[in-house]
C-alpha cells in the first residue's frame, strides 16, 4: 500500500572487491507509516453489530442488538474481545437503536429520545418516533432523527418539525455545517434538508443505495451502491463522471471520510482511495475479524476503526524507519521461530492464536536457516551487535550438525529431531535413524539446501571477524564440496544414490534442452560453489573442475545463456524435460541469487567476473515485474546502477508486521487489471504490495492472488523473508541507518 515512502537518496562510491563503481544511489532511513490492526472479535455469535463511535478521549463503543459494547484487551497479534459496556448502568435498560459521536462525546437514540451522559447529562431531547433508527446532529443542538419513513427536526430539547421523504426509505442521515443542510439518503434517491426553513428538496435519483458521506477535501458527497459509488457535486447537485465500479469490491457497505481519506466498506473487506487514484485493500483476518463490514469511522490517535459483523478492527499507523522494523522482526524471529538453531515456522495455531502452535521440521531447514545466518553475518559486520554474532553461532551450530549427523561423509541433512516423534508423524522413509542415539535426519537433501549452504558458509568466512566461526565455515565449504567432487558431481544419499536434485553431472545437465532453465541454474549453481570453495581453501581441484565444466562441458555458455532463452521442452524433448519446464519455477530464481554471491564476488578472474555481472542483470531484468525485495538488492551486489532500489524499499515497506498465513482474496478485484495466462505464471500487470496478497517466501510467485486455505495456521520467519533483503541491503551501502524520526 503505497503511503509516503521518504524515499531520498544520495550518489557514493561502492566497493565491490577490487571494483570501483561510482553514483550508486541510497535509500536514507527515513520514518514511514506502518500499518497494522488490532481486531476485537465479537463472542456472542446470536448479536449483530449495528453501531460504531468514538468519542475526544479515545473512549470506542459498539452498538450491538445486545445493547452497548467496549473493545477490551486488544493489541497488535493479540486479539481482544467486545464484552458489554457497563460504564453507565442505567444505561443497560434502555433500548438504544443509534450511537453517534457528537462535538466529541457520544450520544445515543432510543425510542424516546436522543441523550447523551455528557454535558452532565443534560442532553435529553424526546423526538416522538418510537420506532427511530436513524439521526444526526448540526449546530445548536439541533438534531434530525427518522424511522425510515418519517423525520422529525428536535430543536431545543422539542419537536420543531415534522416531514417525511416521498417514495423511499431513509437509510443515512449527514449534516453538512457549511451550507447548514442535512443530506437524506433513500434506498434510491438522494435529498437535503434545511437547517432553517424545514424543507426537503430531491435532488438525486438512482437505485441501490446502500451508504453515504458527505468528504470536504474536495466537497463532494458519496453514495455507495450495490454495484460501486458515484460522486455527487453538492453545490451543483449533479452526478459528477460516471459511477465508478473499478473497486477491490463494488457491493459498498460503509462510505467515510477518515483523516482526509475516502473510504469503503464492503461485502469482501475495506479500502481507501489512494492519490493516485488506486486503493489500498485490506481483506481477510490480517486486517479485519470479518470481511462484511458495516461502518468506518475515526478512531484515537489517528486510527481507522472498521466495524464488520465479526467484530471490530483498529487500523494504527506509526512511524517507523527500516531499523525499527527489523528490530521488530528480530524479536518475531528469536521469541517464536528458532528450533534447534534452525530459522523454523510456527504451525497448526489455531486461528493466528500464537501460544496454540508449534516449531515444525521443513525440507528446507537448511535454506531457510542459510539466509537468515547469512543476514544475521550482515547485521553483525554492519553493527558489531553480539547479539547477531552470538546468532551466527546458533544457526552454524545447526547447519554443522545437519553434517554430522548423518552416516556419509560430506553429506548434510535436511533437518533433524529427537528420535521416534518425526517416524511416527511423517514419511517414516525419508527419516533415518542416526548413529547419534536419540536422534533422527531427514534424508533426500536438495540443491537448494547446498546452494544456500555455501552461500552463507562463503559470507561468514569472508566477513566474520571470528577465527573459530570462520575456520568451522571453510570446513563445511571443504566438506561439501570434496563430497560433490568425489561422487563425480552428484550428491550420494545414505543408499549410496543420488538425491532427486543434487545432480551437477554434465551427462544430467547437458541433456536438458538449452531452453530448460534446470540447464542454466545448475551450471550457474556449480560454478558458484566451486569458486567458493576455491577461494576459502584454494584447493587447486576447485578451481579446476569449474574451468573443465565451463570450457569442456558448456556450462559457462549455459549460465550466460538469456533468460529470454527459457522456456517450454520442446515436443521432441524427454517426459523429464517436459515435467520440469512446465511454467517458471520461483525456487529456481532463490537459488539462483543466493548463487550470485558466489558467482560474482568470488569469480576466478576480471573477465569472468563482468560476464557474471551480465547474466545477473539480464536475470534481474525479466524479474523487475515482480518487485521483489531480495532479487534488488542481489543484484545490487555487482555495483550497478540499473537495479530497483525504490521496489527494494517498497518491498520492505510495505511488508506486513503480521506474518501470519490468514485467507486473502484478491481474484475478485475489479480495480486490478489481469492478463492472460503465461509461462510466467503473471496474473496481473501490475504485482500488489505485499501486505495486501498472501505471505511468501522468495521462492513463491509474487503474483499470487489468493490464499483459501487454513485459515490463521501457522506463522511464517521474518529471518529469510524480510531480514536478509534488509541486512544485506545495509551491508552493500544501498539502504542507510536510521537517520531519525
Amino acid at each position: 500500500m503505497q503511503r509516503l515512502r521518504y524515499l531520498l537518496f544520495l550518489t557514493v562510491t561502492f566497493l565491490s572487491g577490487n571494483d570501483v563503481t561510482l553514483a550508486q544511489t541510497v535509500y536514507q532511513d527515513k520514518p514511514f507509516d506502518q500499518i497494522y490492526s488490532v481486531k476485537y472479535y465479537l463472542d456472542k455469535p446470536d448479536a449483530s453489530l449495528t453501531g460504531l463511535a468514538c468519542d475526544r478521549n479515545g473512549v470506542i463503543q459498539v452498538l450491538s442488538s445486545n445493547g452497548l459494547l467496549r473493545p477490551a484487551n486488544g493489541y497488535f497479534l493479540s486479539p481482544g474481545t467486545l464484552p458489554s459496556d457497563r460504564t453507565y448502568r442505567p444505561m443497560q435498560d434502555m433500548t438504544v437503536t443509534a450511537l453517534d459521536s457528537y462535538d466529541g462525546q457520544f450520544i445515543y437514540l432510543d425510542k424516546r429520545a436522543i441523550l447523551s451522559n455528557a454535558w452532565a447529562g443534560k442532553l435529553f431531547a424526546e423526538h416522538q418516533l418510537p420506532q427511530a433508527k436513524l439521526f444526526a446532529g448540526a449546530t445548536n443542538s439541533t438534531f434530525l432523527v427518522s424511522d425510515g419513513k418519517a423525520i422529525h427536526v428536535v430543536k431545543d430539547n422539542k419537536v420543531a418539525w415534522k416531514g417525511t421523504v416521498p417514495d423511499d426509505d431513509l437509510i443515512g442521515i449527514r449534516f453538512q455545517p457549511d451550507a447548514n443542510l442535512f443530506w437524506l439518503l433513500g434506498k434510491k434517491s438522494l435529498s437535503t434538508l434545511s437547517a432553517k426553513d424545514f424543507k426537503v428538496n430531491k435532488v438525486f435519483d438512482g437505485a441501490d443505495f446502500t451508504s453515504f458521506a458527505l468528504t470536504t477535501k474536495p466537497q463532494k458527497v458519496i453514495i455507495g451502491t450495490n454495484d460501486g459509488y458515484i460522486e455527487f457535486d453538492p453545490a451543483g447537485k449533479k452526478q459528477i463522471g460516471s459511477a465508478h465500479r473499478n473497486l477491490p469490491c463494488p457491493e459498498i457497505t460503509a462510505v467515510a471520510e477518515v483523516n482526509d481519506n475516502l473510504w469503503f466498506g464492503s461485502t469482501k473487506g475495506a479500502f481507501s482511495l489512494r492519490s493516485d487514484g488506486k486503493f489500498d485493500y485490506y481483506n481477510g483476518e490480517r486486517w479485519l475479524p470479518g470481511n462484511q463490514v458495516t461502518q468506518i469511522t475515526a478512531g484515537p490517535q489517528n486510527a481507522v476503526l472498521i466495524l464488520t459483523t465479526a467484530g471490530l478492527a483498529k487500523l494504527e499507523t506509526k512511524p517507523m524507519t527500516l531499523h525499527e522494523k527489523a528490530q521488530f522482526y528480530d524479536r518475531q524471529v528469536r521469541t517464536r521461530h528458532i528450533r534447534n538453531g534452525f530459522n523454523s515456522s510456527l504451525e497448526r495455531m489455531e486461528k493466528g492464536n500464537l501460544a496454540t502452535g508449534y516449531l515444525d521440521d521443513s525440507d528446507n531447514d537448511g535454506l531457510w536457516t542459510s539466509m537468515y545466518l547469512a543476514g544475521e553475518i550482515f547485521r553483525y559486520t554492519v553493527t558489531k551487535d553480539k547479539d547477531a554474532l552470538q546468532n551466527c553461532r546458533e544457526s552454524l551450530d545447526a547447519m554443522e550438525r545437519l553434517y554430522t549427523i548423518t552416516p556419509v561423509p560430506g553429506f548434510p541433512a535436511r533437518s533433524f529431531e529427537r528420535a521416534g516423534l518425526m517416524a511416527k508423524l511423517h514419511d517414516a522413509d525419508r527419516w533415518q535413524h542416526s548413529p547419534q542415539p536419540g536422534w533422527d535426519w531427514k534424508s533426500t537433501t536438495s540443491s537448494d539446501e547446498v546452494i544456500g549452504h555455501v552461500f552463507a558458509f562463503g559470507a561468514m568466512a569472508e566477513l566474520v571477524d571470528d577465527k573459530n566461526l570462520q575456520r568451522r565455515a571453510i570446513t563445511l565449504i571443504d566438506t561439501l564440496m570434496s563430497h560433490i567432487i568425489s561422487h563425480d558431481l552428484y550428491l550420494i544419499d545414505f543408499d549410496g544414490k543420488p538425491t532427486m536434485w543434487g545432480k551437477w553431472n554434465p551427462k544430467y545437465v547437458n541433456a536438458f534442452p538449452i531452453n530448460v532453465g534446470d540447464r542454466k541454474l545448475n551450471s550457474s549453481n556449480i560454478v558458484a560453489m566451486l569458486q567458493t570453495a576455491y577461494h576459502f581453501t584454494k584447493k587447486e581441484k576447485y578451481r579446476a573442475k569449474a574451468f573443465d565444466l565451463m570450457q569442456k562441458h558448456g556450462y559457462l555458455e549455459n549460465l550466460m545463456r538469456p533468460m529470454s532463452v527459457i522456456g517450454k521442452a520442446p515436443d521432441d524433448a524427454d517426459e523429464h524435460s517436459k515435467h520440469m519446464s512446465d511454467g517458471w519455477n520461483h525456487s529456481d530464481d532463490e537459488m539462483y541469487f543466493v548463487g550470485y554471491w558466489g558467482l560474482y564476488r568470488y569469480a576466478l578472474n576480471d573477465t569472468l567476473k563482468a560476464k557474471f555481472k551480465q547474466t545477473i542483470i539480464d536475470h534481474w531484468a525479466v524479474e523487475r515485474p515482480e518487485k521483489e525485495g531480495a532479487w534488488n538488492i542481489f543484484t545490487a551486489l555487482t555495483g550497478t546502477k540499473t537495479f530497483d532500489l525504490n521496489e527494494a524499499i517498497w518491498y520492505l515497506q510495505e511488508y506486513p508486521l503480521d506474518l501470519i498465513d490468514w485467507q486473502i482474496m484478491n481474484s475478485h478485484r475489479k480495480d486490478i487489471e489481469f492478463v492472460p495466462e503465461n509461462f510466467r505464471k503473471q496474473t496481473t500487470k501490475e504485482v500488489l504490495p505485499p501486505n495486501e496478497r498472501p505471505i511468501q517466501r522468495h521462492n513463491g510467485n509474487m503474483f499470487t492472488l489468493d490464499r483459501a486455505r487454513g485459515n490463521g495456521t501457522s506463522e511464517h520467519s521474518a529471518g529469510d523473508i524480510w531480514l536478509l533483503p534488509y541486512w544485506m541491503g545495509r551491508y552493500l551501502g544501498v539502504i542507510s541507518g536510521p537517520v531519525g524520526k
